[in-house]
């Protein structure tokens, strides 16, 4: 009998729909398929396509990890810090990375290129199969979104670790493994390749009932933050670490990611963000699709972040601990400075109260953060322990157990804020699932924001950056920003800092900008305290010191692979 070679279509349990947000793919294990039935039918293929769509990110770092399938970077980054038992997750403290032990970032490459063998795997073998005499319209389709899928996939590989190897082709038993890494310019003109491929046949947008799949925008998108990334000092030969791993040397640099962000611009109108006159309708831009998503991962009413973990979702790990939540990732009190007044002040100026912290702050302040006395769910968040016989300890303090709090003492944060971003405030209780809530991936106000940062390092344009600057500050009801020269690059990255606060962006913007202050400093927080007559008071303290390390600009490359490919150049410091 002839052998039938066959290829392994696996989507496991929990496997997010890609058709719609509410629909749920066939979520069991989908066995062995003959490889020729697979090719000779289009909805096959587009099953292939489904499974792939699983190596773009959600609301966990590293589903390979109990803890980090409930939480993201956002734990390492300057937004905020792990907060059970400040455990150092990420490995940023000690003597940080090495190639043994990255934290929870271990297992990333591995799993990446995995998905990258898998898309080669179609991709080598679309062209000439049998689906695409039958339908060859669907099928070119189906692989632009592959061609998208790995772009993605090599942007954030480059993010974390600067030149890779290329693989346009999958291995077989065959390959050569021992193969070296690729310039970072040579991934980056990779990357593109794939995605003005892939815009050229994606439609612009698609139905509702296809939220989540690539179009035109999501290609276009990954551009713009490409070559924003490229473009930035990061990668300046003239910065260090330096050479082919880490530089691009483009003259065009600015100017080309100022173009890819305005070819995603042009194709929307240049429109307004949607109005968000107060902080709950800003919330609710994060809970359901909407226009100005890009792409996005759709979860079903009854799919959760990893398999049937419901805890793996943000309202159970991010609410406060007297509410039953987990609390994990705890906003630094340095973050949360970053936060305008509500008149456009900074909390530097004269109107800003250190001893009344939270009153009358910027609308995203209460969007995102709950702080000692915000109303959450029903009640007033409470963090104070008492000083004075006549009070009682706060329901989310060290204590609030003890008083009829319903979680975990040991998940209190211990900086004296959670976040509120991203959680559905309507659901009766922690572990009901939000039905059609997305991890939302790329969205338009990061590409005005790209292209205001974009403009203003091009250099002439101050006037153009601030009116892109603006369409997202004055979105947030701050005044319009009216600055100019430095103080107006600052003011961009501030107002990116604010605007994708929590969405896997500042852990790498404030690598790029090379912001060691940002990176390793004395990660603060507020101690509440509640004395007679129930008056607060707070004291700021040091919760942990988080160092730098100039190596961590980018990962290691891990040691097993180093060992498997020994032509594999290790970064930097490792």
């Amino acid at each position: 009998m002839k052998k039938i070679k066959q290829i392994y279509l696996i989507i496991a349990i929990g496997f997010l729909t890609m058709t719609s947000c509410e629909d749920v793919l066939d979520t069991t294990n989908l066995g062995a398929y003959p490889e020729d039935i697979v090719f000779s039918d289009p909805d096959q293929l587009e099953r292939v396509v489904f499974s792939a769509y699983n190596s773009t990110e959600g609301w966990a770092l590293n589903k390979t990890i109990w803890w980090a399938r409930r939480f993201n970077v956002e734990v390492g980054s300057f937004e905020a810090k792990f907060n059970f038992r400040d455990l150092d997750r990420m490995r940023l403290r000690g003597n940080g990375w090495n190639a043994l032990n990255m934290g929870d970032f271990r297992n990333k490459w591995r799993d990446y290129f995995r998905f990258v063998n898998e898309i080669n795997q179609f991709l080598d073998k679309v062209d000439t199969s049998e689906a695409m005499n039958v339908d060859a319209d669907k099928v070119n389709s189906l692989k632009a979104e592959m061609k998208f899928l790995r772009a993605n996939i090599y942007t954030k590989l480059i993010k974390m670790h600067g030149g890779v190897p290329i693989f346009n082709t999958a291995f077989g038993l065959d390959s050569e493994f021992n193969l070296p890494r690729n310039s970072y310019e040579e991934c980056v003109a990779f990357i593109v390749k794939d995605l003005d491929e892939a815009a050229a046949v994606l439609p612009v947008t698609r139905p509702a009932a296809e939220f989540g799949r690539a179009t035109k925008l999501a290609a276009l998108a990954v551009k713009s933050r490409t070559l924003l990334f490229a473009a930035s000092k990061l990668h300046d030969p003239a910065t260090a670490p330096n050479g082919p791993m880490y530089d691009y040397n483009v003259a065009t640099k600015w100017q080309d990611a100022a173009d890819a962000a305005k070819a995603v611009i042009d194709l929307v109108g240049a429109r307004d963000l949607i109005a968000t006159p107060d902080a709950e309708a800003y919330q609710k831009l994060f809970l359901s699709a909407n226009q100005d998503i890009l792409f996005a991962r759709p979860y079903g009413s009854d799919l959760y972040e990893f398999g049937l973990d419901v805890n793996s979702l943000p309202d159970q790990t991010q609410s406060p601990s007297g509410y039953g939540g987990w609390a994990l990732s705890s906003p630094t009190h340095n973050f949360a400075l970053e936060f305008n007044m509500a008149d456009g002040t900074t909390t530097s100026g004269a109107t800003f109260d250190a001893a009344n912290p939270n009153a009358n702050r910027e609308m995203r302040y209460y969007a995102d953060l709950n702080f000692q006395g915000a109303n959450f769910r029903g009640r007033l968040v409470d963090y104070a322990l008492a000083t004075d016989p006549s009070q009682t300890d706060g329901f989310d303090s060290p204590n609030g157990s003890k008083v009829g709090g319903s979680g975990n003492d040991l998940h209190s944060s211990k900086t004296g804020y959670n976040i509120r971003k991203f959680q559905n405030e309507n659901l009766a209780t922690l572990t009901e699932t939000t039905q059609g809530r997305p991890y939302i991936l790329y969205r338009l106000a990061e590409i005005y924001l790209n292209y205001a940062e974009a403009l203003y390092n091009v250099g002439g344009k101050e006037t153009e950056a601030k009116l892109y600057l603006n369409k997202v500050s004055t979105r947030a009801l701050q005044p319009a920003i009216t600055l100019s020269g430095s103080a107006l690059l600052e003011a961009i990255k501030r107002e990116r800092r604010i605007e994708l606060a929590f969405e896997g962006h500042n852990f790498w913007d404030e690598r790029r900008w090379m912001n060691p202050a940002n990176l390793g400093f004395d990660v603060k927080g507020l101690k509440w305290e509640k004395g007679a007559g129930g008056v607060l008071s707070n004291t700021e303290y040091t919760v942990v010191t988080r160092p730098w390390f100039d190596k961590h600009y980018y990962l290691p490359i891990p040691d097993q692979e180093i060992q498997k490919a020994p032509a594999l150049i290790q970064n930097d410091g490792y």
